[in-house]
C-alpha cells in the first residue's frame, strides 16, 4: 500500500479516502485469493449458519493498522473486532469511522464460492463519503466517492456505473431480484409468513438469486447486473460501503426499521430495498413493508 499517512488536523476528502480504502483492499486481497478454494477452515459464531475463519480475523487486523495509519485520529468499526476508537482529532476536524467487513460472504469463501469481497467505508461524523468493495477472486473492484460517481474494475479495464438497468422500463416479471432472505433468523422470527413472502418474489420476478454477499449484491445493482435487491437483518459493515456505490451509481435504497420507520443515514439501516438505476420494483417495496410490519 502506497497511501501516506496525514497530519492529525487535517481531514481527507472523499476522494482521498476512496483511494486510500482502495490501497487497503488491494493490500489484503492477494492473501484471499490464494486461500481461497485451497486452504480454508471455519468454526461458528452466533449459529451454524455464521461463519468466521483465521483469514476474517487477520484481514480486519491488517485493515485496521492500515487505515489508522493513513488516517491518524480515525477510528475503525470491524465485524470481527468490534469498534476501534481513534485517538481525540483536532477541534472541528470531522472524525474519520471506517466500516469495514474483511471477508462479506464468508460462508461462500469457506464454500468455494467466488462472491466474496473485502468491504470498506468511509465516514464522516456519521455520513459514509467513500466506499469500496474488492472481490479478489472475482476480480471485480466497485468504488465511490460521495459526488463523483462510481467505478467498477474488471478484467476489462475501468469503467463508471450509471447507466440504467436494461430492464427499468420493463414489468416486474422481467427483472431479477438477488437476496439473502429469508435467512434462518427470519424463519425463526416470521415463521411461514417469511416463506410465504419469499415464494411472492420468486413468483412476481423472472429469476430471484441468494448471493449470501449483502455487499455484492448491491454492488451488482449498481453495475445494473441486479434489479433489485432485498436485504434485511443487516449490520452496518455488510452494506456502508455499497450503498453508497449504489447511490453513486444512480440507485435507489428504500430503508426501514423494525418499527417501519425510515433510517438515516442508510447503512444503519437493518432493513433494506436497493433498486438499479430507472428500476421500479412496487412488489418488492410492499414485501419489504411488510417484513417490518411483522418486526414491529
Amino acid at each position: 500500500m502506497t497511501t501516506t499517512s496525514r497530519g492529525r488536523g487535517s481531514t481527507p476528502s472523499p476522494e482521498e479516502l476512496r483511494r486510500i480504502a482502495r490501497d487497503a483492499a488491494a493490500a489484503v486481497a492477494p492473501p484471499l485469493a490464494e486461500a481461497f478454494r485451497a486452504e480454508v477452515s471455519a468454526r461458528t459464531k452466533t449459529s451454524a449458519h455464521d461463519l468466521v475463519t483465521h483469514h476474517d480475523e487477520r484481514t480486519e487486523a491488517e485493515l485496521v493498522e492500515l487505515l489508522t495509519a493513513a488516517v491518524p485520529g480515525s477510528s475503525v468499526l470491524g465485524e470481527e473486532g468490534g469498534r476501534h476508537p481513534g485517538d481525540s482529532t483536532a477541534e472541528g476536524v470531522p472524525h474519520v469511522e471506517w466500516i469495514i467487513d474483511p471477508i462479506d460472504g464468508t460462508s461462500n469463501f469457506v464454500h468455494g464460492f467466488d462472491l466474496f469481497s473485502v468491504s470498506i467505508a468511509a465516514a464522516l461524523d456519521g455520513e459514509v463519503v467513500a466506499g469500496v468493495v474488492h472481490a479478489p477472486a472475482a476480480g471485480l473492484v466497485f468504488t465511490a466517492a460521495r459526488g463523483a460517481g462510481a467505478r467498477l474494475k474488471d478484467a476489462r479495464g475501468c469503467r463508471t456505473l450509471a447507466a440504467p438497468s436494461p430492464r427499468a422500463q420493463g414489468p416486474e416479471s422481467t427483472m431479477n431480484l438477488v437476496t439473502s432472505y429469508p435467512a434462518a433468523e427470519a424463519l425463526h422470527r416470521e415463521g411461514s409468513a417469511a416463506a410465504e413472502a419469499f415464494a411472492e418474489l420468486v413468483q412476481t420476478y423472472a429469476t430471484v438469486r441468494r448471493l449470501v454477499s449483502g455487499a455484492l449484491e448491491l454492488c451488482f445493482a449498481a453495475a445494473g447486473w441486479a434489479d433489485v435487491v432485498l436485504t434485511v437483518d443487516a449490520k452496518p459493515w455488510d452494506v456502508a460501503a455499497a450503498q453508497l456505490i449504489l447511490r453513486e451509481a444512480g440507485g435507489t435504497l428504500v430503508t426501514c426499521d423494525d418499527a417501519g420507520g425510515t433510517v438515516s443515514p442508510a447503512h444503519l439501516a437493518p432493513h433494506t430495498l436497493g433498486l438499479a438505476p430507472g428500476v421500479q420494483a412496487p412488489t418488492a417495496v410492499r414485501l419489504l413493508g411488510e417484513i417490518c410490519a411483522r418486526r414491529s
